[in-house]
C-alpha cells in the first residue's frame, strides 16, 4: 500500500471537524472525489476508480450519477457504431 497525505491547517480542520468530519471521514470523502474526478476525466476505469473510492462497483455506480456522472459516455462515433451492430445482429436473427 502506497499512503497519499493531505495537509489541512488547524483551522480547516477544526471547522471539518466541528461539522462531524473525523480524519477518517476526511481521508475516506477524499478517495471518493478523486476517484469520481480520475473517472470523469477517463484516468482510470470504472472499476478501478470504484476501488479508489473504496465503494463497491454498484455503490460507485450511484455515486457517479449523484454526481451527474454518466456511467457511460459514448461519443457520438462510437454510439452510431454500437446501433449499426445492434441492427446488423437484428437483421441476423
Amino acid at each position: 500500500m502506497v499512503k497519499a497525505v493531505i495537509d489541512l491547517s488547524e483551522e480547516l480542520y477544526q471547522t471539518l471537524s466541528s461539522h462531524g468530519l473525523s480524519k477518517a471521514a476526511i481521508a475516506r470523502e477524499s478517495k471518493k472525489l478523486l476517484a469520481l474526478k480520475c473517472y470523469r476525466e477517463k484516468i482510470l476505469s470504472l472499476g478501478k476508480s470504484a476501488e479508489l473510492s473504496g465503494l463497491s462497483m454498484w455503490d460507485f455506480i450511484e455515486f457517479l450519477g449523484e454526481n451527474n456522472v454518466p456511467v457511460i459516455d459514448f461519443s457520438e462515433e462510437q454510439l452510431a457504431a454500437e446501433f449499426e451492430s445492434v441492427e446488423a445482429l437484428r437483421k441476423a436473427i
